[in-house]
């Protein structure tokens, strides 16, 4: 292979890592609909119960270094809208639930309803804002100041 040949395939090479750069940047902290209606049961999570209304559901791993932002912001929005719950699954030693749940990256964060079906989907850090319209939008409450 001759030196135009090589530097056109890297090139080609750097403009597609790019492009898949720019589309997974993107895509960070957006909500996702999810499509599927799977209901999940809190003893499988380690947890007692799930919240009332609705629960923040947030996957991390131990050397994650949004996750403790992204906590304190989902236990914040979690504290001023009644019967909704917070709940952090550490997924470092649970690979099985990462798995099942199709985790790639921490945080991840569900917002699940009453029956504890999950609704949004969140890869990444998720804003305030965006979290907030999606449970407002699930419960149906205006959020207290």
């Amino acid at each position: 292979m001759d030196l135009v040949a090589a530097l056109i395939a890297l090139s080609g090479l750097l403009a597609a890592t790019a492009a898949l750069g720019v589309v997974l940047t993107w895509q960070q902290g957006r909500a996702r609909p999810v499509s599927e209606n799977e209901v999940i049961e809190p003893r499988r999570l380690g947890a007692d119960s799930l919240g009332e209304r609705a629960t923040l559901l947030q996957f991390s791993t131990e050397l994650c270094a949004r996750c403790p932002g992204v906590h304190r912001t989902l236990a914040e929005i979690a504290d001023r809208h009644e019967g909704v719950r917070h709940l952090d699954i550490d997924v470092t030693h649970r690979p099985d639930i990462a798995k099942h749940f199709h985790v790639l990256q921490t945080p991840t964060t569900f917002v699940l309803d009453s029956d504890g079906a999950i609704r949004t989907r969140f890869g990444g850090a998720p804003s305030r804002d965006v979290l907030e319209l999606e449970l407002n939008r699930l419960i149906g409450q205006e959020t207290r100041v």
